[in-house]
């Protein structure tokens, strides 16, 4: 079966965008930070949004052979203002059905509010992971296939825990992404005996992060707790730690989990440790050997779950024979969870073919997914550490 599904894979990419170009093509957004703090994940995850799009493609489509179109737009991860207006570009100009995205919390956030509710436009979210989205006002438009920090500030706790971690001091991105995130792991962390020495927050893109490390510093830690972004701030506030000496262990969220992580500090932050959302099922193998044939990093932080953003708005779309998304805002929860066949990466067009009949899919994907309350993912990791200078998968939880 691998053979055949790898087989496919440069069927999948061609046809992902020259048969797109003909008339009715059915338009998707693309939305993530293309240029900012994680500009260096973008490429991977819309490698997988655009896997998935081809592969429906090399199917036939979906409706009796529309074929789907991906439109890229850069929503930067921190200028909302930015973010709202290329959203807008996508929605009026390029006349998307669906987005998926965006990228960080804020600019999801901007999006949703200023141009999906309005628009009518359903977003699904392969990383945006701050706990108010979860309660945001988004008329049943809004999922996302990564946790939310509600849960991650959990995780963080527990592998602190089990590695003997007492005493941490946090450093957050100054945003919605970085507070939720530091206040939901304190709230964790504390409720289980630990302590958090201080819990400040840090700008990025400065050019020096001496006075916020003094500050961490001084209240001290066995651990520092990174809550930013690898391509900004985040990485400032772990060089300046290092060059103090202030601290030499970090603990990486999300944000920070990247190879590029290795590539900026080689061999100074071996043991330090993190986590990002991932899985170990058969789905998220079967992705990886995809997307190596695609030509792009399938083991890239959030790229699996952008491949199942995609997936899960188009198979939503069949299921309700409708690309409006008036209509498949309402068969979404339906295709990504039981009952019905369970659907894996290579397999989207059989998912096609069972919903065409009248059948059921139960989209499992390359992130496992299970949507839970409103739209979101119920939550697997991947646990890191450095060694040698190289990020190392340790487990899974």
């Amino acid at each position: 079966m691998k053979k055949v599904l790898l087989a496919s894979v440069a069927a999948a990419l061609m046809t992902g965008g020259a048969m797109a170009d003909g008339h009715g093509a059915i338009k998707l957004g693309v939305s993530l930070g293309f240029t900012g703090p994680l500009e260096s994940l973008a490429p991977a995850m819309a490698g997988g949004a655009e896997l998935a799009m081809g592969e429906v493609n090399a199917a036939g489509g979906i409706l009796d052979g529309k074929m789907f179109e991906a439109v890229q737009g850069d929503s930067t991860c921190i200028d909302a203002s930015a973010a709202t207006s290329v959203a807008e570009r996508l929605v009026t100009s390029d006349g998307v059905a669906g987005i998926v995205g965006a990228m960080c919390s804020g600019a999801t956030g901007a999006i949703l509010a200023n141009v999906a509710v309005p628009n009518g436009i359903v977003m699904v979210s392969p990383s945006a992971t701050s706990p108010g989205l979860t309660t945001a006002e988004d008329n049943g438009l809004f999922f996302r296939t990564a946790p939310s920090d509600a849960r991650q500030g959990v995780i963080i706790s527990e592998i602190l825990a089990e590695n003997g971690i007492t005493n941490v001091a946090v450093s957050y991105t100054n945003n919605d992404y970085g507070k939720g995130l530091a206040d939901a792991f304190e709230s964790a962390f504390e409720a289980a005996g630990g302590t958090v020495t201080i819990n400040a927050a840090h700008e990025d893109n400065k050019a020096d992060y001496s006075a916020e490390v003094g500050a961490l510093a001084a209240a001290g830690g066995e651990v520092l707790v990174v809550a930013g972004y690898v391509d900004s701030g985040g990485s400032g506030i772990v060089r300046a730690a290092l060059d103090t000496g202030a601290f030499d262990t970090f603990y990486f969220p999300d944000g920070m989990v990247s190879e590029q992580l290795g590539l900026n500090f080689p061999g100074e932050i071996d043991g330090s440790f993190g986590a990002n959302p991932g899985t170990d099922s058969n789905g998220a193998q079967l992705y990886q050997d995809m997307a190596t044939a695609g030509g792009f990093d399938g083991t890239s932080p959030f790229s699996a779950e952008s491949y199942d953003a995609a997936a899960l708005i188009m198979l939503a779309m069949q299921a309700a024979g409708s690309a409006d998304p008036a209509d498949y805002k309402d068969t979404l929860m339906d295709v990504a969870n039981a009952p019905g066949e369970v659907i894996l990466p290579g397999e989207l067009a059989k998912a096609i073919q069972i919903l065409k009949d009248g059948g059921g899919v139960d989209y499992s994907g390359a992130s496992a997914v299970e949507l839970i309350g409103p739209g979101e993912a119920g939550g697997n990791y991947r646990q890191i550490t450095f060694e040698n200078g190289e990020l190392v998968v340790v487990g899974y939880r």
